[in-house]
């Protein structure tokens, strides 16, 4: 589903080159969820970013469902993104000038799917906001909005499903029902999860751990249950 193979980015500082990763290598198959964990500052997100084509490694290649996303441009890059990604962020990302369940049409639409209001409606029941399908954002609270943003994220049925610390602007009983929540969609849909948290036990219900230090993968271990 997903492969790294020697990435590495570089950025240019005011003091100079910065490496935030360094000939990072895995695979990841199609089904597996996947947590990548390190200290802040050890390139978890860029890490991120790059597996899903948001940005282009210095050195390095990214394969993602079949497609070399490194001999892409960014328009084949976003069509990849389109047909295969979901994303689900700590910040949320919905768009304030529309209601929860347009928020989950929006990928639908931009897809031309069919019957997307009922397909949104359909999943809006699923995470169990039948009942404010009509409120914005503004009128949600934090884990409701979380529950929006993993709806939309799974509308669009896709093959691998990014989260990037979708728990760390929650208390800690509505971020565990949030993550009940994604790794239960994520098992029926047999889509491949990829998640960066610091959260160790949130970690330890994926299938296998990533670690970072300082741009470096430094251990992939399975998790034993």
């Amino acid at each position: 589903m997903l492969a790294a193979n020697n990435v590495s980015k570089q950025v240019i500082s005011p003091e100079g080159g910065l490496t935030i990763l360094s000939e990072v290598s895995f695979e990841i198959d199609y089904g597996e969820s996947v947590a990548i964990v390190g200290a802040s500052g050890a390139g978890k997100s860029t890490l991120l970013a790059l597996l899903a084509g948001l940005d282009l490694p210095t050195s390095g290649s990214i394969q993602l469902d079949g497609n070399v996303l490194t001999d892409l441009d960014e328009d084949g890059r976003a069509r990849v993104r389109a047909a295969s990604v979901g994303f689900v962020f700590q910040s949320f990302h919905l768009v304030p000038s529309l209601n929860a369940l347009e928020n989950v049409m929006l990928p639908l639409e931009l897809g031309a799917a069919e019957n997307a209001r009922k397909k949104a409606a359909d999943i809006i029941s699923q995470v169990g906001l039948s009942e404010r399908g009509r409120h914005y954002p503004a009128q949600l609270s934090g884990g409701e909005k979380q529950r929006v943003a993993i709806a939309r994220a799974f509308a669009t049925e896709p093959a691998v499903l990014f989260a990037d610390e979708p728990t760390g602007n929650l208390d800690s009983k509505t971020g565990e029902n949030i993550m009940q929540l994604m790794f239960d969609l994520n098992r029926n849909s047999s889509a491949t999860l990829v998640l960066v948290t610091h959260d160790q036990s949130l970690a330890g219900r994926c299938d296998r751990i990533l670690s970072l230090d300082a741009g470096a993968l430094v251990s992939d271990e399975k998790v034993r249950r």
